[in-house]
């Protein structure tokens, strides 16, 4: 009895761990991301609608994104228009020009200034009134004011920095009538206000809709394979070695989804091109609509990468205990 217990023995030996192929640091990164695909192609149709979540979410605030920074850009381009104008009942000679225009440069906020002749004013005049020539039949040049046109600077274009301009301008000598549209101003000013406002609001409700459904999302992908998970955990494997091949597949979930939605709006973008001059007024094309710009692009790129990998992150801390 003795020697066989002692037989027993010597043939139990302690369990030892098989060591991965290359293991190592690259061993075990090559092992998670095989992992990672092996999983993909076990469960296609559960990837499948994780990526088509994510894609749809990210095409959503994406298309949000495209749309206000074309408001922007428009918005700034209207904002060209704000300027003040100085007018004069006399033409000015070139010295009393340079003068005063190196005065006004000298202001906070001017950017440009450009005089205007009473034969400028002239020629504009009849412009405006195009086809209707007759009208202007016998006026002369000398009965219209000269002036000065003065551009802002972004910064000072909104009400309170063109009416501080306005109040500097006219302490400077020789200026007396000063024009620059204050009711345009504070209209334009206020709605510029508001849309950034709703654009914020709007886009701040895209952000946590489309996290909470993307998380859900993943969250159900792995509570279908939580039996498998738990299974590692009770064979002995570690939190992160569960976890690691789990963390890279919502990874390249993310960064799939971000893709097919950057090239889906890119074919919205060019179809909207092609063919909006068929139900709209204007050209989309000269008017300045363009696509998103590279930062927002990594952006969404970037946004994707993270909804796959902290959804799963998440997922795992409340369905499996390790």
């Amino acid at each position: 009895m003795n020697r066989w217990k002692k037989k027993k023995t010597e043939t139990i030996k302690p369990f030892k761990r098989p060591t991965l192929a290359g293991d190592g640091f690259g061993g075990r990164i090559g092992y998670f991301v095989t992992r990672a695909i092996t999983n993909i192609r076990q469960n296609v149709f559960v990837n499948v609608v994780t990526i088509g979540t994510i894609t749809l979410a990210l095409l959503i605030v994406s298309l949000f994104l495209l749309v206000f920074v074309n408001l922007e850009s428009a918005a700034e381009n209207w904002s060209e228009r704000v300027q003040v104008t100085v007018y004069f009942d006399k033409e000015l000679t070139p010295p009393e020009q340079n003068a005063l225009r190196g005065k006004i440069l000298a202001l906070p906020g001017a950017r440009s200034v450009a005089y205007v002749s009473r034969e400028e004013a002239m020629k504009r005049f009849k412009n405006r009134l195009r086809g209707q020539e007759t009208i202007l039949e016998g006026v002369r040049p000398e009965v219209l004011p000269t002036s000065f046109e003065i551009s802002l600077k972004r910064a000072n274009r909104d009400t309170l920095g063109v009416e501080s301009f306005v109040s500097a301008l006219k302490r400077i000598p020789g200026i007396m009538e000063v024009q620059y549209g204050e009711e345009w101003v504070r209209r334009f000013n206020s709605f510029l206000n508001f849309a950034r406002l709703l654009g914020g609001l709007l886009g701040g409700f895209l952000v946590v809709a489309v996290i909470f459904i993307v998380s859900n999302t993943i969250k159900l992908t792995i509570y279908a394979r939580r039996d498998e998970l738990e299974v590692m955990s009770l064979v002995g494997a570690t939190s992160f070695f569960i976890k690691a091949p789990f963390l890279l597949e919502g990874l390249m979930q993310g960064i799939a989804g971000s893709i097919i939605s950057i090239a889906l709006l890119f074919g919205l973008y060019e179809g909207f091109l092609h063919n909006a001059g068929s139900f709209l007024t204007f050209n989309p094309v000269t008017s300045g609509l363009g696509f998103l710009p590279l930062e927002y692009v990594g952006g969404i790129f970037l946004a994707g990468a993270l909804l796959g990998f902290i959804g799963s992150l998440t997922s795992l801390k409340r369905f499996i205990n390790v």
